[in-house]
């Protein structure tokens, strides 16, 4: 029986997130052609984000572990652990005064609809591709310069070993915060590996707790960057979670 209502909650989550697509969907795409409208295209972008999180009964505690503060006029690179589809929807919610663009998988635009509107708002990589992967940087650049932050979930995915807490960084958030003087804020989510797992037969909604641990000015080691941000969200795993 939970199972069965599992795959009923997922198939909601299914017409939900068609229904605010097709309504949000056609002024976001619009909005993203040009650079002075596309901070109104993340108002529709952060109301569908908004939508899909409650409208799975999902909600979110925010913990300060940081006497810093977000400035709404500084561009960040925003990093979190990544664990379920919803992490995706936290840094809309938790960012209302910044313009965001995502660092995704190309996979995702195979989706009807969806995947129209994701390439116009979201920099692709193939990370079967070491090209792809490289020219993010460049394409990261572009979106910068329009003034938008960057979130980039810096564990690449989701590991597929459930058992991992934290798997290991990639390099692209930090080479990109190092190379454009660009402050990271650092996140950690939890909660949802449990709540929301790719497996379509488990979850339940809850509340998430969200840790705002840092904000990382950069520096010229990626390295050193990385290794902080790392040993900062695993510390927040191992100690709260």
């Amino acid at each position: 029986m939970v199972k069965i209502l599992n795959y009923l909650w997922r198939f909601w989550l299914i017409i939900l997130a068609f229904v605010l697509t097709i309504i949000l969907g056609l002024p976001v795409y619009l909005l993203s052609f040009k650079k002075k409208t596309y901070k109104y295209a993340c108002i529709f972008i952060r109301i569908w984000c908004y939508g899909v999180f409650y409208g799975m009964g999902l909600r979110y505690e925010l913990t300060n572990l940081t006497d810093k503060k977000i400035d709404k006029n500084t561009q960040y690179v925003v990093i979190s652990n990544h664990t379920s589809i919803m992490d995706i929807m936290l840094p809309c919610i938790l960012f209302p005064n910044h313009p965001l663009c995502y660092v995704g998988k190309k996979e995702l635009m195979k989706i009807p609809i969806f995947g129209t509107i994701y390439k116009r708002i979201c920099v692709m990589v193939d990370r079967s591709s070491p090209r792809s992967r490289a020219d993010v940087y460049r394409r990261c650049a572009e979106k910068m310069e329009e003034g938008n932050s960057i979130v980039i979930f810096p564990e690449g995915g989701v590991p597929d070993d459930t058992s991992v807490v934290l798997d290991d960084f990639k390099d692209g958030a930090f080479t990109l915060a190092s190379k454009h003087q660009s402050p990271i804020a650092v996140f950690t989510f939890i909660g949802l590996k449990e709540m929301f797992p790719f497996d379509n037969s488990k979850g339940y909604p809850g509340k998430v707790k969200v840790y705002f641990n840092d904000i990382l000015e950069p520096n010229d080691s990626p390295k050193d960057l990385k290794q902080s941000a790392f040993e900062t969200i695993k510390k927040t795993l191992t100690e709260h979670g």
